[in-house]
């Protein structure tokens, strides 16, 4: 990367287009200029055309000049590149799990759309694919599971055509532009408001944490923050008995850091209330919240799916390149199309599944083979347990106990 970093830094210093844009600017002031002199004495055309002829060309020249320095650095630039990032061949698509199911991805492709708030694009989009439907869906012959699963996508694709989606989008959207633009946090509240219940089933602390970033703000000065410091804290006092009162029993501790820092209020830097009153990520943690708390009550993740997994795509690709090209060398085949043959290390943010490995087969499981617990507490596979008990009572094989097969628990991660 270091050559990389040495021809962008060599590529910027050399860019010289406000130079260049200077110097064609010039170019068309010269030849208006003299149009215009040509339309008041057409006599003198001649003269002006003659006396045109040498600024137009030094400034084509200069400009040509430093595009041509611009274009080398460019040609560097890409070299380095290409050097770094060698074009290797993407693994194979032979087996795709996800070509039997093409709503699935029309359906991450809307709603990433929608997530961020391209909605003339995410309505183009599905107008296409409603267009595009017949021709696009291929027929699948596969499992029962998949067919419901690609039936319940295009439920939720006709959902999203409907706009009721968009509609909760846009509501997002303009609440989270007037808390981030305009600093003005009443919108949000009010929709935790709304949906107090909801949001308190959830254990969700989002309405307290608006309404304490309010008390900051006011504290701090509102909207004048050059305001005396005096009437910071009293509308910030005043806003507290209005509404803290219904957070008392659960947030007692956080009301009383609130107001007791007001006593410190001519060295709050020092006091121990400083990071409470002085923290530069608030407004954006608050946002991040809302963001979270208002998907999940649309029973949606607060990250894209399409960004996860074109992310986790992105991670997996060398690994699975490398893959490859061994199994190229020895002239084998990845022959299991619904699991990774080698373990890809992600970001612990990119773990959502836990993951069971048979401690007597030694393999993962899967819905078709789940993992069971017998009454003793040990888990093994469906297929080990079958396989052990043959469908009679049987020894489990990590402790003495014994059971029955139909005693056994399918356990759900």
């Amino acid at each position: 990367m270091d050559l990389l970093q040495k021809e962008h830094e060599r590529v910027w210093k050399r860019m010289k287009a406000a130079k260049s844009i200077n110097d064609v600017q010039a170019t068309i002031d010269l030849l208006q200029e003299a149009r215009g002199a040509i339309a008041a004495d057409p006599t003198k055309a001649s003269i002006t055309l003659a006396k045109l002829q040498n600024p137009v060309k030094a400034s084509f020249d200069a400009a040509n000049d430093s595009l041509k320095e611009t274009h080398s650095g460019l040609n560097k630039y890409t070299k380095a590149l290409d050097k770094l990032f060698k074009d290797r061949p993407l693994p194979s698509t032979e087996y795709d799990a996800l070509s039997s199911s093409p709503s699935l991805v029309n359906r991450a492709i809307a709603m990433h759309l929608l997530r961020e708030g391209q909605f003339s694009v995410a309505s183009t989009f599905l107008d296409e694919v409603n267009q595009a439907k017949a021709p696009a869906q291929p027929e699948y012959d596969g499992a029962g599971a998949s067919t419901s699963n690609d039936d319940n996508s295009h439920l939720l694709l006709d959902q999203i055509q409907s706009g009721r989606i968009r509609e909760e989008f846009t509501t997002m959207y303009h609440i989270l532009y007037e808390l981030r633009e305009r600093a003005n946090l009443l919108p949000a509240i009010e929709w935790a408001r709304e949906h107090r219940t909801l949001l308190e089933a959830r254990g969700s602390n989002l309405e307290f944490e608006l309404c304490r970033l309010q008390f900051l703000w006011l504290f701090h000065g509102g909207m004048d923050p050059h305001s005396s410091n005096s009437v910071g804290r009293q509308a910030a006092l005043e806003y507290a008995r209005m509404e803290f009162s219904s957070f008392t029993p659960r947030y007692l501790k956080e009301i009383q850091q609130l107001i007791g820092a007001m006593a410190f209020w001519p060295n709050l830097d020092q006091s121990p209330y400083r990071h409470i009153f002085n923290n530069p990520t608030a407004w954006s943690e608050v946002a991040q919240s809302f963001t979270r708390e208002f998907c999940s009550l649309l029973g949606l993740s607060a990250d894209s799916p399409l960004y996860i997994a074109a992310t986790a795509g992105a991670i997996a690709l060398p690994t699975l390149q490398k893959l490859q090209t061994i199994m190229k060398a020895k002239r084998t085949e990845w022959t299991t199309q619904d699991e990774l043959p080698v373990e890809i290390p992600l970001p612990r943010s990119y773990l959502f599944h836990s993951i069971f490995v048979c401690p007597v087969s030694k393999e993962q499981t899967t819905d078709q083979n789940p993992p069971m617990m017998m009454p003793c507490g040990h888990v093994i596979a469906q297929e080990s347990l079958q396989r052990i008990s043959k469908g009679n009572k049987f020894k489990c094989p990590y402790c003495p106990s014994e059971s029955h097969p139909k005693n056994a628990r399918k356990v759900i991660f």
